[in-house]
């Protein structure tokens, strides 16, 4: 069976399914009736060349939509990554919005949160729903893994600058009373240039079990204007394997734990 049957979004396979069903679509119809029938379509004639290739197999329109029902029971039980964008939106590109996946997955969390980003700004904001579930759920265990940057040209100490982000972190940017615990990689704060290295991995892994990686860091910008890109993805296996990666850099000394 064609490719482009099997990657249909969810819905338009579903109203193909009907629509053949129902005798509104045959197996040799065109590019107007699929669009007629099952709205935008990029893809109208590559499907319209799909259906045909059926037809021509000698497949009725029944026998494709029975097909095409089987291919839908067999995704359903697949838990496919999502794409989850930022900025501008493109006709016909089916993906989640970037503040709404951050939202759903730390407004819903249960037992653990690990979360990591390069940048934030406006922590009150931006830590809201996770602060707030914190409260709502007392068994609910965060870590936070932040950059703490040296400015160019800066020749402060390094524990002074730690001293400074912890401060500013938990008077100005931390909004709940339950505090997470807050790591950090200390070479971003080398003096030597070639040794200075930063914690730019920007991910979020929720009870062992849901993982967002992206490329958006937690600033408004980010999540509502920027062009970003990132998956969601349903798979312990991995959840799990980023968070024993994140486990392994602290327990060997490699993240530190911001004071308190």
């Amino acid at each position: 069976m064609n490719d482009i049957l099997i990657d249909l979004p969810a819905d338009k396979r579903a109203r193909l399914i009907a629509a053949l069903e129902h005798g509104q679509l045959n197996l040799t119809s065109g590019e107007v009736e699929l669009r007629a029938a099952l709205g935008r379509l990029d893809n109208a004639a590559a499907l319209a060349v799909a259906l045909h290739e059926l037809h021509d197999l000698g497949m009725s329109a029944r026998a494709a939509a029975a097909a095409l029902r089987a291919i839908e029971r067999v995704t359903a039980r697949q838990h496919k990554p999502d794409l989850v964008l930022s900025g501008l939106q493109v006709p016909g590109i089916y993906a989640r919005d970037t503040n709404i996946v951050y939202n759903e997955l730390l407004g819903n969390a249960e037992r653990s949160v690990w979360l990591s980003s390069f940048v934030y700004y406006d922590g009150p904001n931006i830590f809201a729903t996770l602060a707030q579930r914190m409260e709502q759920q007392p068994q609910l265990n965060v870590t936070l893994l932040l950059n703490i940057q040296r400015r160019w040209g800066d020749t402060t100490a390094s524990d002074a600058l730690v001293r400074a982000f912890a401060v500013d972190f938990w008077r100005k940017a931390w909004p709940g009373t339950r505090r997470p615990r807050v790591y950090y990689d200390p070479r971003s704060l080398s003096l030597d240039a070639n040794e200075r290295a930063v914690l730019h991995a920007k991910a979020v892994v929720v009870d062992d079990e849901r993982l967002f990686i992206t490329s958006a860091n937690l600033t408004a910008a980010a999540g509502e204007r920027n062009i970003e890109i990132g998956v969601l993805l349903r798979d312990r296996s991995m959840a799990l394997s980023v968070v024993a990666y994140f486990k392994r850099l602290i327990d060997e000394g490699y993240l530190h734990v911001l004071p308190e």
